[in-house]
C-alpha cells in the first residue's frame, strides 16, 4: 500500500514538474542597442563604417544603426548575416569544412550569406538573437567588431 501512494505521489510531482513552462531569456530593445551602438563604436574606432544589425530569437529586427558613410549595400548584407546565424544556429560565414583560403560556397537558403560579421547572441546556452556587421574591409574584422560589443556586454547578457 505505502509502495503505491508513493508511485502515485512520484507520478504526480512529474506531471507538475512537465506543466511548467521553461524559462526563457529575452533580448531586451536597451541590451539590443547597446550591442549595436558598441559594434559600431568598435569598428568606427578601426576606422571602418558599417551598418549593424541586431535581431531577437525569432529573427526580428531589434536595434540597427548605419554609420555616416557606411555604403548602402551593407545593409542588406548584415541582414543576410543575421538570417544566416538565425537560420543555421552558427556564426555566418563558409562552412568549417570549407578548404583554407576557397572563396565563400554560395548560400545554400535564400536570404542567407556565406561572409563572416554574423555572430549569435547567447545567454547561457540558449540563442536570444544575432548581431551583424557590415562594411569592414573583410568579414574576419566584422566579427571582431561584433564579438568585442558582446565581450564587453557580457556582464548583461547573464
Amino acid at each position: 500500500m505505502k509502495l503505491a501512494r508513493y508511485a502515485v505521489l512520484a507520478a504526480a510531482s512529474a506531471v507538475v514538474a512537465f506543466a511548467q513552462l521553461p524559462s526563457t531569456k529575452v533580448l531586451t530593445v536597451d541590451v539590443a542597442q547597446a550591442i549595436a551602438q558598441e559594434s559600431m563604436l568598435k569598428c568606427r574606432a578601426d576606422g571602418y563604417k558599417v551598418t549593424v544589425r541586431v535581431v531577437d530569437a525569432g529573427n526580428v529586427l531589434k536595434a540597427f544603426v548605419r554609420d555616416d558613410g557606411a555604403m548602402p549595400a551593407t545593409v542588406d548584407i548584415a541582414r543576410m548575416k543575421a538570417n544566416s546565424v538565425m537560420k543555421f544556429g552558427r556564426a555566418s560565414g563558409p562552412p568549417a569544412n570549407a578548404p583554407a583560403g576557397a572563396p565563400p560556397p554560395p548560400p545554400i537558403l535564400p536570404d542567407t550569406i556565406n561572409f563572416m560579421g554574423g555572430v549569435p547572441i547567447k545567454a547561457g546556452d540558449q540563442t536570444i538573437g544575432a548581431v551583424s556587421v557590415s562594411g569592414a574591409p573583410g568579414g574576419d574584422k566584422d566579427a571582431a567588431c561584433a564579438n568585442f560589443a558582446l565581450t564587453k556586454l557580457a556582464d548583461r547578457l547573464k
